[in-house]
């Protein structure tokens, strides 16, 4: 599955093979577990994140990931949102501060919401 991730004006085109995704599984669990308590998303607390608010949580360590050049880090951040959001191919990743901005779309371009 190729996803397109937009960052200002670049753009990554991340493939995230099946092979990537299983492998990913147990960390997946683990990051979901993290998030089991709540997030802090820019100035807001999510005490219950949802499956986007969760992609979208994963979106902004995917930034930070692509910032530093860290290759694998940019494949499992996409492999986990491929996993739990699968119909996403574009995510519009928020570089304000605001995380909750990030937009994720399935191929039509809708926007996909909680």
């Amino acid at each position: 599955m190729l996803i397109k991730i937009l960052i200002n004006e670049r753009q990554f085109d991340v493939d995230v093979t099946p092979d990537v995704i299983s492998m990913g599984r147990p960390m997946f669990a683990k990051m979901d577990k993290d998030m089991d308590g709540g997030w802090r998303m820019g100035p807001q607390f999510v005490e219950h994140p949802d499956r986007v608010t969760r992609a979208q949580i994963v979106a902004d360590r995917l930034l930070t990931a692509l910032e530093t050049g860290d290759d694998d880090m940019v494949k499992a951040m996409s492999a986990y949102i491929a996993d739990r959001l699968p119909e996403v191919r574009t995510i519009h990743v928020d570089t304000g501060g605001e995380p909750l901005n990030t937009s994720l779309q399935d191929a039509s371009g809708a926007e996909i919401r909680a």
